[in-house]
């Protein structure tokens, strides 16, 4: 028998966690690239434009919540109307239902704004590194004057687009104009300044940094669409049937003679993926509809000459039952996307209903709780009030006040009251009842209108406010 010792077993260390992989988009050109950059300018124009409009003398797009007013160019909501911001996310999600049932991802490939600005500062990186092999070069150099240069100049002007936008993003909170005039001089209000610097980094680190990561694991949107989409949605799909089996070939070679599809296995549509997924693999949660696969495999069908669409928007039933174009345009207008739609356009046209017929002031009448009822004089019947008027239109107005309902109530305070522009206004209300009406109806609760009418506004009409009057024996 042997003396030696058993061999002590050494721990072995194992991480779950993977690398994170580096994804290198490769630059493309074509249809959809160029609809991508429309939306690029589109979005960017609205967005960067819009705080610097006027209208009326003020900033045409304003949430102050400094003084609880938002202005939508000649709209000027309060506090009161948050109801319509609830109507809105309503009727976002509803939208966002119906073109995710038509059409799958669009609004991600898109108009985004994950996807626009990693759309931004890519073309930044390439300007300043190369494309996609470049960067890679680059990235595996050791660090040098060259390197430092244009890595540094990147990191620059990332930084500077995302503290723009922190800034024009806070614009839309406090007025644009005298923010710019606060910044110019380094005089920045503490809040301001947090916000554009959390804004400004959050730009900065989700488009520069974290890009493919937000859609792939931050996005919720990415985890619910499979419940939104079905087999006859329009998504990019890869034409299997068609491309199967992959592999490489000479131009002038016929794939049926040796055994191939379309595909020839270049791998192109995956290095031009922002997500960095196959799409030869099926559809994927990762996948953004922005079609940047079918641009390029376009351009190599082309190159081959081959016909185009190995690649293409198109739905899980036409790729399966070979269909055309025609059949499946007319499978999208089905049940469930006709329920969205006909929800969207009547509770789209409420709201739009809702807020054109929208007054431009409110009045609500409280009772005076700590004295319901007192005698003046000989026999006459007080009863207090206190009236709140809130004036949403930019121009003060004065509202005349009447009271109905009950023989002989008159009012015993000014009967009118002025309100500045999108402001409130309150006054106490006093209604007397003579005596001798108020003796015959001892110990009754008697229902009455407060009318508050706006003067000088022949299209608005006025307001009836119930309440009642209370006679004690």
């Amino acid at each position: 028998m042997s003396n030696t010792p058993d061999p002590v077993e050494q721990p072995v260390f194992l991480t779950l966690y993977q690398k994170q992989e580096k994804i290198y988009p490769r630059a493309v050109t074509g249809l959809f690239a160029r609809w991508r950059w429309v939306m690029v300018w589109l979005t960017q124009m609205v967005f960067y434009g819009l705080p610097w409009l006027t209208w009326n003398g003020r900033q045409a797009l304003l949430f102050n919540l400094d003084t609880r007013q938002f202005y939508i160019f000649g709209l000027v909501l309060q506090p009161q109307d948050f109801i319509y911001l609830a109507a809105l996310l309503v009727l976002s999600a509803l939208a966002l239902f119906f073109f995710t049932a038509v059409a799958g991802r669009l609004w991600c490939g898109y108009t985004c704004p994950q996807t626009v600005y990693t759309e931004i500062f890519l073309w930044v990186e390439r300007r300043l590194e190369g494309d996609r092999s470049a960067r890679i070069r680059l990235d595996a150099r050791p660090w040098g004057i060259n390197k430092f240069l244009r890595k540094g100049g990147k990191q620059a002007a990332w930084l500077a687009i995302g503290l723009f936008t922190g800034f024009t993003f806070v614009g839309y909170f406090v007025p644009i104009q005298s923010l710019a005039t606060q910044v110019l001089a380094l005089k920045v209000e503490p809040s301001a300044t947090f916000w554009i610097f959390f804004y400004g980094f959050a730009t900065y680190g989700n488009a520069g940094f974290l890009r493919e990561q937000v859609c792939k694991y931050m996005c919720p949107y990415a985890r619910f669409q499979s419940a939104l989409i079905d087999m006859d949605s329009l998504v990019i799909a890869y034409d299997a049937k068609r491309g199967e089996g992959r592999g490489a070939r000479s131009r002038k070679a016929d794939p049926k003679a040796l055994g191939l599809g379309d595909c020839i296995d270049c791998t192109l549509c995956v290095q031009v993926c922002p997500t960095g997924i196959d799409i030869r693999d099926g559809l994927q949660n990762e996948c953004i509809a922005c079609a940047a696969c079918i641009d390029v495999c376009d351009d190599v069908m082309d190159k081959m000459g081959y016909e185009p669409g190995l690649i293409r928007y198109s739905s899980g039933n036409a790729m399966e039952k070979g269909w055309s174009a025609v059949q499946m345009v007319k499978r999208v207008w089905r049940p469930r996307v006709l329920i969205y739609g006909a929800l969207l356009l009547v509770l789209g046209g409420g709201f739009i209903w809702s807020l054109s017929h929208r007054a431009d002031f409110r009045a609500d009448l409280s009772r005076d709780r700590g004295s319901l009822a007192r005698m003046t004089g000989p026999g006459n019947i007080e009863n207090t009030y206190t009236l709140h008027i809130t004036n949403s239109d930019e121009q003060a107005h004065r509202y005349t006040i009447t009271v109905e309902g009950l023989d002989g109530l008159r009012l015993d305070t000014p009967a009118e009251l002025t309100v500045a522009a999108t402001s409130d206004g309150k006054i106490p209300v006093r209604l007397v009842l003579p005596a001798m009406q108020a003796q015959p109806l001892q110990g009754q609760t008697l229902p009455i209108q407060l009318v508050v009418s706006p003067e000088g506004a022949p299209n608005t009409t006025g307001k009836s406010l119930n309440s009642t009057f209370l006679i004690p024996r």
